[in-house]
C-alpha cells in the first residue's frame, strides 16, 4: 500500500501491484467479528477498496484474548486489506458521513440483528432510496424473518442448532464442537459469492439488491448430504458422511496419518505400500460398505503394519499413491513446500504489532490476481483522511449556482 496525491497533500493511502476482477469498486464494512469481515477481505483480495467502519468501542474481536500484545489475532487474520473508520452511527454528523459514503459506494455490509438497521437509519430501503446500485449484503444468524430474527447468533451456537456437534461427538458420546469457526468462515464465503453475483447482475439491470446471508444457512448449506430425508425413512438413520473404519487417522511409529482409501484402486494401493497385498486383494473386503463392516478385523492389521515407521515417513512412502496427510500443526504450514509454491502467506506491515506474516489471496485469478494485501487497520487509522476525502467528494457533486 502506498500514498498518492496530486498536489503534494497527505491523501488516502492505494493499492499497489496488478489490477484484480473487483478493482475499483468501493466496499463499506459495517460488520464484526467473523462472517461478515472476512467477506470483505475475501472481497479485498480481488481488489476492491474497502473501509471498515467501526464504532468508537471497536469491533469487538479486538477485545478477543491472544498471545499478541498490540492487537488480536483473530481481527488481524480476517480484517486484512481494509481502511479503518470510526463511526457513531448514533451522531448526526457520522450518520450525515456514512450516507456521503454510500451515494458513491457499490457495496455495504453489516452484521445487525434484522431490527437494528431501521434504528440507526441504514436499512435497505432507506439506502436504496439514496443509491439504487447499492449492493446491500445483510449477515445475520438465523435470516430476516421467523420466530428466531431477533436472536443473536454465534458460529458455536449455530453448530450445536443444527445438529454438528452430534454428529462430530462419538457415538453414545456427548456432542463435540468443530474449532475454527467453520460455520463463520463458510458464511463469509457465502458473503463474498453473493455480492460478486448481486453485482453481476447489476450490470444487466443497472440496480443493486439486498443479499442475505445467516449463520442457519452457513450451517444448512454445509450439511446439504445430510439433509436428505427420503419418504418412508425412520427419523434415526445414519446421516454421517464418514465412510468407517480404514478412512480417517491412524498412530503410527511416531505422529497421526490421515489416510482415505475409498476407491479400489486406493484400497489396493494402501493395502500393497504397507505389506498387505493380500488384504487387498480379498473380495471380502472389496468395497467401502464392506470394508466397514470389517473394520474391527480390519484396523487392528493396519494400525500393526503403520507401526513400522513415522507419520512422515509413511506421508512419503504413498506419495501419489494414496491420498494421506501427516498431523501437522497450523505453525508447519507457513514454511510448507506446497504453500510456498502457491505464495499463501506474505509478509505484512502494522502500525503498532510490526512485521508479520499471514495468509494471503482465497483465489487465482491468472490475468487479474489483485493488488498487493496489506495489513489490518488500527481503530480508526484512516478516519479523518476519509472524512476530507469524502467532504471533497460531497463539494464536488453539489450543484453550482444558476
Amino acid at each position: 500500500m502506498r500514498s498518492k496525491s496530486d498536489d503534494g497533500e497527505n491523501t488516502l493511502p492505494v493499492r499497489s501491484g496488478p489490477a484484480g476482477p473487483l478493482s475499483g469498486l468501493r466496499v463499506l464494512d459495517l460488520s464484526a467479528y467473523i462472517a461478515g469481515p472476512y467477506g470483505c477481505s475475501l472481497l479485498a483480495d480481488q481488489g476492491a477498496d474497502v473501509i471498515k467502519i467501526e464504532p468508537p468501542v471497536g469491533d469487538n474481536l479486538r477485545k478477543y484474548p491472544s498471545t499478541l500484545e498490540a492487537e488480536s489475532r483473530a481481527f488481524i487474520g480476517v480484517n486484512r486489506s481494509k481502511l479503518g473508520m470510526v463511526l457513531d452511527l448514533k451522531q448526526p454528523g457520522d450518520h450525515a458521513t456514512l450516507m456521503e459514503l454510500v451515494r458513491t459506494a457499490d457495496v455495504l455490509v453489516h452484521n445487525f440483528r434484522p431490527s437494528v438497521p431501521a434504528r440507526l437509519g441504514i436499512a435497505f430501503e432507506q439506502l436504496t432510496e439514496i443509491n439504487p446500485r447499492l449492493v446491500y449484503c445483510s449477515v445475520t444468524g438465523y435470516g430476516d424473518e421467523g420466530p428466531l430474527k431477533d436472536k443473536a447468533g454465534y458460529d458455536q451456537v449455530l453448530q450445536t442448532m443444527t445438529g454438528m456437534c452430534a454428529l462430530q461427538g462419538k457415538a453414545g458420546g456427548a456432542p463435540e464442537i468443530l474449532y475454527g469457526s467453520v460455520v463463520d468462515y463458510y458464511a463469509s464465503a457465502l458473503v463474498a459469492s453473493g455480492v460478486a453475483s448481486a453485482l453481476y447482475e447489476r450490470e444487466r439491470s443497472g440496480r443493486g439488491q439486498h443479499v442475505g446471508v445467516s449463520l442457519l444457512r452457513a450451517a444448512l448449506t454445509m450439511q446439504s448430504a445430510r439433509l436428505v430425508w427420503a419418504e418412508g425413512e425412520p427419523r434415526a438413520v445414519g446421516r454421517d458422511m464418514r465412510s468407517g473404519g480404514i478412512t480417517g487417522i491412524h498412530p503410527t511409529k511416531e505422529g497421526y496419518l490421515y489416510i482415505s482409501a475409498n476407491t479400489p484402486h486406493f484400497w489396493t494401493a494402501l493395502c500393497d505400500k504397507v505389506g498387505l497385498p493380500e488384504v487387498g486383494a480379498d473380495a471380502r473386503y472389496d468395497t467401502v460398505r464392506k470394508r466397514a463392516e470389517h473394520h474391527a478385523t480390519l484396523v487392528p492389521m493396519l494400525h500393526q503394519a503403520l507401526a513400522a515407521q513415522t507419520a512422515l515417513e509413511w506421508e512419503a512412502l504413498f506419495g501419489d499413491g494414496v491420498p494421506c496427510a501427516a498431523a501437522r500443526t497450523v505453525e508447519d504450514m507457513f514454511d510448507h513446500p506446497q504453500v510456498v509454491a502457491e505464495d499463501m502467506v506474505a509478509t505484512f506491515e502494522h502500525p503498532a504489532l510490526g512485521s508479520y506474516r499471514g495468509f494471503t489471496r482465497a483465489i487465482k485469478f491468472d490475468r487479474t490476481p489483485g493488488p498487493d494485501p496489506f495489513a489490518a487497520p488500527m481503530l480508526g487509522q484512516h478516519t479523518e483522511l476519509l472524512r476530507a476525502a469524502t467532504a471533497v467528494q460531497a463539494s464536488k457533486e453539489e450543484p453550482g449556482p444558476c
